[in-house]
């Protein structure tokens, strides 16, 4: 598929501004859309926006499930307009950070008393709409809101802990649980009609002002999600329902022992035999919400690295071969033309390049990754072309300031040569750099802006603790940046 000249702006959810603590689906999206709109801005790109796991460090790359949504990030107003819930009196939360534990014990709460409301209060226009969207999604929405309602009764750490009736998905004992749990089980039903009405809400909204939204998918889900526990059979799982082998990265320059990401790998030969049936679901979903999605680590569709899953290190890994062509022209004769970048970071193979190219899917460049004293080199913006789509920064990386701060001296001089640099705040003039090269497709993190440092960065790869927290604040949906965004767009023919 190609993609017209355009440019935007990665900004989580969450990172938005706004009372509940976190941000979310009502006024302050539509007001970061106003931002989008007056800085010339076309589109707007997320991390996922699954259910986070706060035994994951609430990850949103390591959700409960691929296909529904973080209820965080609903905005309550709208259930107190409908009757179903008195205006919350919500605690002071900091501006700055999300604080995942209090935000969601409070967000919680109040979701609970608006579905008592509406169970009580709701007119029947609203019964209607909520047991259609329960009858058109029950494809993923039962085994979802099972897998959580399960989840609380038994308080485990994982499914993997569950009895074994619950584990092995007995179906006489599924039915038992559905019985049994049956109003949990409606709560998350209704968390989700709530968020899908809300994003749908936004998602109009963006479109009426020419901004479309961008996703972002990670090639595996976590273990301690529904997607592995209603689905075994396409992991390559044990009897006892336990990984065989996880994912990773070998060692590199960056670590010794490579990275161990720890999800479960899938059984592809399984997935070919059906058609990729959970894939094609999957991307579904996705195209439901966006206009154009991330496929993060896409080199693990040409073949991917998997790991023993009793070693304690990636190091002990083998690289074994993905679906590669056979998958991608699969969905798409029965989805038709995919609106998918890709992330082809790292070390990537000519078998890689190859599987991007063969269906037009435009690769990442980060300019915070570049080789500055070589012009030639992946991420120099002197090397990017078309079919690009290129970053200042990323959510894995610090922000523009932040990684320029990091250079050595040799790198620095070369960054100023690089982007013509005559002093004044380092952040614009790469903003600007990136604007002008002929990537079809260029984001800047929100904090490269406002040329924030190191400590306003949103991800540390390889640490499990404080990421994800970060958070705008209000004041910094700044006209002053807005049109100067709007200037370097223009003049770069992004507009």
């Amino acid at each position: 598929m190609s993609f017209e000249r355009q440019s935007g702006v990665f900004l989580h959810v969450s990172s938005l501004p706004g009372p509940d603590g976190i941000g979310t689906l009502g006024q302050p999206a539509r007001e970061f859309v106003d931002f989008l709109v007056e800085s010339d801005q076309s589109l707007w790109q997320t991390c996922p926006i699954g259910p986070t796991d706060a035994g994951q460090g609430n990850s949103p790359y390591s959700a409960y499930s691929a296909r529904a949504g973080n209820a965080l990030f609903i905005e309550l107003e709208p259930l107190v307009e409908a009757g179903w819930l008195e205006k919350p009196d919500r605690p002071d939360f900091d501006d700055r950070e999300v604080e995942f534990e209090r935000v969601r014990s409070c967000k919680q709460d109040a979701l609970r008393d608006a579905f008592a409301g509406f169970e009580d209060r709701a007119d029947e226009d609203d019964r209607a709409a909520f047991e259609t969207f329960r009858t058109e999604n029950a494809e993923w929405l039962d085994d979802y809101a099972l897998f959580r309602a399960l989840s609380a009764h038994f308080e485990a750490d994982t499914w993997m802990d569950w009895p074994d009736d619950a584990k092995f998905r007995d179906p006489d004992a599924l039915e038992r649980y559905r019985e049994e749990l049956a109003e949990e089980v409606r709560f998350r039903q209704f968390c989700q009609w709530v968020f899908d009405r809300q994003w749908a809400d936004l998602r109009d909204y963006a479109h009426e002002r020419g901004i479309d939204l961008v996703g972002d998918m990670p090639i595996y889900v976590g273990t301690n999600s529904v997607d592995v526990w209603a689905n075994p059979e396409i992991f390559k799982l044990d009897d006892e329902r336990e990984p065989v082998f996880v994912s990773g990265v070998p060692p590199d320059d960056f670590s010794d022992t490579g990275q161990l990401w720890g999800t479960p790998v899938y059984d592809w030969a399984t997935l070919a035999e059906r058609d990729y049936d959970w894939w094609v679901q999957r991307f579904a979903g996705l195209l439901d919400r966006f206009d154009v999605f991330r496929i993060d680590h896409f080199k693990g569709f040409e073949s991917y690295y998997q790991v023993p899953a009793e070693e304690d290190t990636a190091m002990n890994g083998e690289w074994v071969s993905g679906p590669g062509r056979d998958f991608f022209a699969a969905v798409r004769d029965q989805l038709g033309e995919l609106p998918i970048v890709v992330e082809d970071l790292g070390v990537i193979t000519d078998a890689t390049r190859e599987l991007r190219d063969a269906f037009g899917f435009p690769g990442m460049r980060v300019a915070g990754m570049a080789d500055w004293c070589d012009a030639e080199s992946t991420h120099h913006p002197a090397s990017y072309d078309e079919a690009s789509v290129a970053y200042t920064s990323t959510h894995d990386t610090s922000t523009t300031v932040g990684w320029v701060e990091d250079l050595s001296e040799k790198q620095t001089e070369c960054l100023y040569f690089a982007v013509d640099y005559e002093g004044g705040p380092i952040n614009w003039d790469v903003i600007e750099t990136v604007w002008e090269t002929p990537a079809v497709i260029t984001f800047a993190q929100f904090q490269d802006f406002h040329g924030l440092g190191d400590e306003h960065r949103f991800n540390l790869p390889g640490t499990a603790e404080g990421n994800w927290r970060w958070r705008m604040l209000d004041s910094e949906l700044d006209s002053a940046v807005a049109d100067r965004l709007a200037d370097v767009t223009r003049r770069a023919d992004r507009a």
